[in-house]
C-alpha cells in the first residue's frame, strides 16, 4: 500500500537494509556493502544510493528493481535508486556479519583488499591467492579449479582435505 505521508527516512533505511543480493541471497545489499545511503529528496521521495561490485555488474538492474519493489510495498510512493561509482566498491565493504553468512553458506569470504590510492584503479593481473581456507572444514590446503565461477566476482576452488568444492569471492 503506497501512502502520501512524508516518508520516514529511518524506516526507509530499515527496509532497504533487508533487500537480499540477487546473486548471493544469503546476503543483504547492506551486508555486501553495496547499499551506500538512503535519504529523502527535496520533494519528499526516498533516494537510495548503491555501488556495483564491479563495472558492468549484471545484477544492478535487479538490485534497483528489488529496492523499488520493497520500498513501494512498505508504503513509500516515490523511490529513486542512484548508482554511485566513486569510491569504487571493495570487498573490504562486506560486513563482518556478511563474511560470517558467506562462510556459513559454504562460500569462502574474501581477505582484505590491498589499499589503493584514490584516482584511477590500475589493472593488475595477478595470480590467485596462494591459499584460501575451506569454509566447510577450515583447511588451508585448497586449490583453484577455475578463476571464474557462477559470477565473475567468484572463483571455484576445491579443498584437498575434505574434497568439497566451494566458491571464493575474489578480493577487489
Amino acid at each position: 500500500m503506497v501512502t502520501t505521508a512524508k516518508p520516514d527516512v529511518a524506516r526507509a533505511r530499515e527496509v532497504a537494509r533487508t533487500v537480499p543480493d540477487p546473486e548471493l541471497p544469503v546476503l543483504t545489499l547492506a551486508d555486501l556493502g553495496v547499499l551506500r545511503d538512503v535519504e529523502l529528496s527535496d520533494d519528499g521521495g526516498v533516494v537510495v544510493s548503491i555501488t556495483p561490485t564491479y563495472s558492468g555488474c549484471p545484477a544492478m538492474a535487479e538490485m534497483r528493481a528489488d529496492l523499488r519493489r520493497r520500498l513501494h510495498a512498505a508504503g513509500f510512493a516515490e523511490v529513486e535508486v542512484r548508482t554511485v561509482l566513486h569510491p569504487a566498491w571493495s570487498t573490504d565493504w562486506i560486513s563482518e556479519e556478511g563474511r560470517r553468512k558467506l562462510a556459513d553458506y559454504g562460500i569462502a569470504p574474501p581477505g582484505s583488499a590491498p589499499k589503493a590510492a584514490s584516482g584511477p584503479v590500475p589493472l593488475a593481473l595477478s595470480p590467485p591467492p596462494a591459499w584460501v581456507a575451506c569454509p566447510r572444514c577450515g583447511s588451508a590446503d585448497t586449490e583453484e579449479v577455475s578463476r571464474f565461477s557462477a559470477t565473475a566476482c567468484k572463483a571455484l576452488r576445491r579443498c584437498r582435505a575434505c574434497s568439497e568444492p566451494f566458491e571464493h569471492i575474489k578480493e577487489i
